[in-house]
């Protein structure tokens, strides 16, 4: 589930609040149709759960085991690049980075 770059960007984002489809969508530059397609393959192997507030369905991480493997995949990735791994870093360097840049280039490295 996590060889395929959209799906982490996706679960990443769900790492600190519940989203829904347009709202992922918007945040992975995909179309909706995709995103369910994505939503509900994490669904089938219960990394994400679903909940409903009227006619919108929320997604968020199955677990807090689940947020702990996207946030080791991702730091993993950050090991491939050059330089300091982003989460070796200062929390004010941390704030920086994560302003400045989009996780796409840390999922790239997946």
């Amino acid at each position: 589930m996590l060889a395929d770059p959209t799906r982490v960007q996706m679960l990443w984002a769900l790492a600190n609040r519940e989203m829904s489809v347009n709202e992922l969508a918007d945040h992975v530059g995909k179309p909706a149709a995709s995103v369910s397609q994505h939503l509900a393959k994490l669904r089938m192997a219960r990394l994400v759960r679903t909940r409903r507030d009227g006619t919108t369905i929320f997604y968020s991480h199955e677990n807090d085991h689940v947020r702990q493997l996207v946030t080791d995949a991702v730091y993993n990735a950050e090991h491939a690049g050059p330089g300091i791994p982003a989460h070796h870093r200062s929390s004010r360097d941390l704030a920086e980075l994560h302003d400045r840049a989009p996780v796409a280039r840390k999922v790239e490295n997946l």
